[in-house]
């Protein structure tokens, strides 16, 4: 990685950040002055109309990365991909996620392997991949959990146990990435519902359940993310709940 190259602004990674969550979050950090590059794996004609927008609103402020985390074995030119400007990254922000019901008797080894690369292990290796760009620009790590990382989801158990190692290991890096690298999580609620039409009929329960009774905005997300960039220099291994308080009903 070439050091020496001129940086004017933070460069910020998000995965899954086509669509969704992860788009909103994007369009937020880069409304506020950093330079986004957009991981995308299916969503690649929307990653390309995010960084289009974002150019015409900055130039050469946004560029995409089309991967699936699951294929491990190109993790190894995941760096020389982006070229030298771009991987010298700030922050990286782990939100890609795979999500969908699994009946215990009738789940299956993929159903398993799925839900845990994306979710848990992809984390653990691209943390490791930008260890030395985050080191060295004193950057920070977010991992997007889940609430259900600490109350199961039933009928998502795989999912409810990537999201607790995904918590456990937001921890991890925190101890072993210190004092250079920041890293933290947060773990939304009811921000935005998921594409699952059998979910559907859970909503109001939801947030009935919620101290707040009314559902959270990706705004919410994209407004702690820029905390923790910013204004978190003392905060490492923390796990912010944004969830309107449901976490604290039984």
């Amino acid at each position: 990685m070439n050091q020496n190259i001129k940086k004017n602004r933070k460069i910020v990674l998000i995965t899954g950040a086509a669509r969704r969550l992860g788009k909103a979050i994007a369009l937020k950090l880069h409304s506020s002055g950093m330079d986004i590059i957009i991981h995308c794996n299916k969503s690649e004609k929307d990653a390309k109309k995010l960084v289009s927008d974002m150019n015409l609103l900055r130039e050469d402020s946004a560029k995409y990365i089309s991967l699936n985390l699951r294929d491990f074995k190109k993790y190894e030119n995941f760096l020389p991909s982006l070229g030298d400007r771009w991987e010298n990254i700030d922050v990286l922000i782990n939100n890609a996620s795979t999500f969908y019901p699994n009946q215990i008797d009738k789940s299956s080894l993929e159903n398993w392997n799925d839900l845990q690369d994306v979710n848990l292990k992809s984390t653990f290796f691209l943390s490791k991949i930008f260890y030395n760009s985050l080191k060295i620009n004193k950057g920070c790590i977010i991992n997007i959990i889940d609430i259900h990382a600490d109350k199961p989801l039933g009928g998502f158990s795989i999912y409810s146990i990537a999201k607790a190692g995904l918590k456990m290991l937001t921890k991890s890096l925190a101890v072993e990435f210190g004092p250079d690298i920041r890293v933290n999580g947060i773990s939304p609620g009811s921000i935005i519902w998921p594409e699952i039409k059998e979910y559907e009929s859970e909503h109001q329960a939801i947030i009935d359940k919620t101290l707040l009774k009314r559902q959270g905005s990706t705004n919410d997300i994209a407004n702690a993310c820029i905390f923790l960039i910013n204004s978190a220099d003392y905060i490492t291994g923390q796990i912010i709940n944004i969830d309107g308080g449901s976490s604290l009903n039984n």
